[in-house]
């Protein structure tokens, strides 16, 4: 029997990096999340000192309490906060660039192909230790 954790692995994060349907606007944050397949188009833009910040889902879910799914282009020698915690899980996967990823007090670097999975409640961080953007994907959810 599959657990929560490999199904939200083996959907939720393949789900928002799929290329793109065109859908109408997201709902506001908070509300449900919509059976959808979105373009970087779609995703709530927003442009930060660090880099360019897009949103593709955040809300609930049949299965979720919360759910938020996005992607981070992180510019050369930035990070975009130190590192933190909170109380989502969280899975994190590099697609582009070079960086460091650190998680629990250790540091690993982190190039294309690189997953990181953390536990809610615990230190982690991500820099761009590389001279060109670091993109990765990120999603984020607590259960009910």
């Amino acid at each position: 029997m599959t657990s929560r954790r490999e199904t939200l692995t083996l959907t939720l994060l393949p789900a928002a990096l799929l290329p793109a349907a065109m859908l109408p606007a997201l709902p506001a944050a908070g509300a449900a999340v919509p059976n959808a397949v979105l373009d970087p188009g779609k995703a709530t833009l927003r442009r930060e000192p660090f880099g360019d910040l897009r949103i593709y889902f955040d809300g609930s879910t049949d299965q979720l309490r919360t759910l938020q799914a996005g992607s981070l282009r992180l510019k050369p020698g930035q990070s975009p906060h130190p590192p933190h915690q909170h109380p989502e899980e969280e899975i994190l996967l590099v697609t582009e660039g070079q960086g460091e990823i650190s998680l629990d007090g250790a540091t690993t670097r982190a190039g294309p192909g690189a997953m990181m999975y953390c536990a809610a409640g615990r230190l982690h961080g991500i820099v761009n230790t590389g001279q060109t953007p670091l993109t990765f994907f990120f999603s984020k959810w607590i259960a009910r």
